[in-house]
């Protein structure tokens, strides 16, 4: 009866291995990442069909100073490709400051792996 019981619930947690941490975790990292101008965690993140941008995503607070995440909260949208996310990141270029809001952003599946794709 063990035996069973654990090839059942090992069944039910196999799909959630594959996708290391779902669509929402995986928009949060590679923001988070963004942010510390991580390229190795970028890279992993990001889509194939995005793997082109990838310096252009590295570039973006790169002229920046002090640059926060601030209330980062993901959440995915029904079953879909898409992420919503709250929060913001707020970046000093020069001597003013910028806020700019996080959005929806799109993600796939690609080798059992949820990868970034862009805004939504």
């Amino acid at each position: 009866m063990k035996r069973i019981l654990f090839l059942i619930i090992l069944i039910f947690l196999m799909p959630a291995c594959t996708t290391a941490g779902g669509p929402a975790m995986t928009v949060e990292n590679y923001l988070q990442a963004k942010v510390n101008g991580d390229a190795d965690t970028v890279r992993a993140l990001l889509c194939s069909a995005k793997e082109a941008d990838l310096n252009a995503e590295l570039q973006t607070y790169a002229i920046a100073e002090g640059v926060e995440i601030e209330g980062l909260a993901c959440q995915r949208v029904g079953e879909g490709e898409l992420v919503q996310c709250n929060g913001r990141v707020v970046a000093l270029y020069g001597t003013e400051e910028n806020s700019f809001s996080f959005t929806s952003y799109r993600v796939v599946e690609e080798d059992g792996e949820w990868k970034y794709c862009g805004e939504g």
